[in-house]
């Protein structure tokens, strides 16, 4: 299993490598498969850079780790990564997966960013993620607005109405990610 989703031709979102280095090793070359050129990894609790250093010396990886703590992200975490990606995307060949443990909040959350970023309407790209990625709660979404409305000019009439777009679409598209947690704990576990 690539554990990934496609939003754009170029952009993916989704969870990490398995923990046994086997396994792991046949994800990374489903990866390549894939086209992924670039890997932005959100997990402050691990990371790969040696096993794609080894295996994978041709994809390009970001250690970006954060902690999925559900309190508020800092704006040079989506600084930081929505600038890598953007310059990964400046080559038309180039597929980014941008990733956490499980591809429920920190990766899609950055990935949404990325979107905001590349000029989507902050709905338009919730909606991209979900539909591709059904179990991705994106739970900093709101910190990716707040700093998209920070860095870009926006008017604060457009903001609000971001803000309550966002909020609608939230209580329209809720989802139980505490099922979901707990079903992807029994999956690893078994």
């Amino acid at each position: 299993m690539t554990n990934l989703d496609f939003i754009t031709p170029a952009l993916a979102t989704g969870g990490d490598l398995p923990a046994n280095r086997a396994e792991a090793r046949r994800v990374l070359d489903t990866w390549q498969a894939t086209g992924i050129t670039h890997v932005v990894d959100n997990r402050l609790e691990w990371n790969d850079n040696d096993l794609v250093a080894e295996h994978s010396p041709q994809i390009h990886y970001l250690h970006l780790g954060v902690d999925d703590h559900g309190g508020e992200m800092p704006d040079e975490w989506f600084d930081l990564g929505t600038e890598w990606v953007r310059g990964a995307l400046q080559d038309p060949e180039a597929k980014v997966l941008v990733h956490c443990h499980m591809g429920i909040n920190r990766g899609p959350s950055l990935a949404y960013a990325c979107l905001l970023a590349l000029g989507h309407d902050p709905i338009e790209a919730m909606t991209m993620i979900r539909t591709v990625r059904p179990i991705a709660a994106i739970g900093y979404a709101e910190d990716a607005l707040d700093w998209h409305h920070r860095t870009r000019p926006v008017s604060r009439r457009r903001q609000l109405d971001n803000w309550q777009r966002l909020a609608a679409w939230r209580d329209a598209n809720w989802i139980d990610v505490v099922r979901i947690i707990r079903d992807i704990r029994a999956t690893e576990a078994a």
